[in-house]
């Protein structure tokens, strides 16, 4: 069994003042996980290079905010096998009108690149479906920007079998994000 922390959207400046930070309960996920995925949206390459530093492993891509360093380090899609678990890993998907149709046409059995699992971010809307080809669609929604949700959330879940399951959306607790 491998354990994978899923986020994206972390959101962290590099130039402007502010004191938002990951909160505490995601470091002890990301710390206690085999694989963490992050959708993009990083802003911050001394996220990146923590991650790196702490993790054994590290599945991730870049998002519509993320600069040129962050761009020249990660895949617009990151593609990878967690234990014959296929997952790819983008931040933008679209409209979630006709999102599960799109998804199979670039991901599902009849694409160029099929895979179980695709991890997506950018809305920080929390998502959980499987497509009519099968893919499983997952984002963890916004460890750190809640927008118009009622909690800042990331997900956990497991690889068995070559399986994903034991999949769990976290709500994190007001003001988590905020460094004291």
């Amino acid at each position: 069994m491998t354990k994978l922390l899923i986020t994206s959207d972390t959101h962290l400046p590099v130039r402007r003042p502010t004191r938002r930070v990951l909160p505490d309960e995601l470091w002890a996920a990301i710390d206690a996980a085999d694989v963490v995925v992050h959708a993009g949206d990083w802003m911050d390459p001394a996220l990146l290079d923590e991650l790196e530093r702490r993790t054994p492993r590290l599945i991730g891509c870049w998002g519509n905010n993320d600069g040129d360093e962050l761009r020249a380090r990660l895949p617009e899609t990151a593609v990878a096998e967690v234990d014959g678990l296929r997952l790819a890993v983008a931040h933008e998907t679209g409209a979630a009108t006709g999102r599960e149709r799109r998804c199979d046409a670039r991901f599902g059995p009849g694409s160029h690149t099929p895979v179980d699992v695709l991890v997506f971010g950018h809305s920080h809307i929390p998502w959980d479906t499987t497509t009519p080809g099968g893919v499983r669609l997952l984002n963890p929604g916004s460890p750190t920007e809640r927008r118009r949700q009622p909690s800042c959330t990331y997900m956990t879940a497991e690889v068995s079998d070559r399986a994903l399951v034991a999949v769990r959306r976290h709500e994190l607790p007001p003001g988590a994000a905020r460094a004291s």
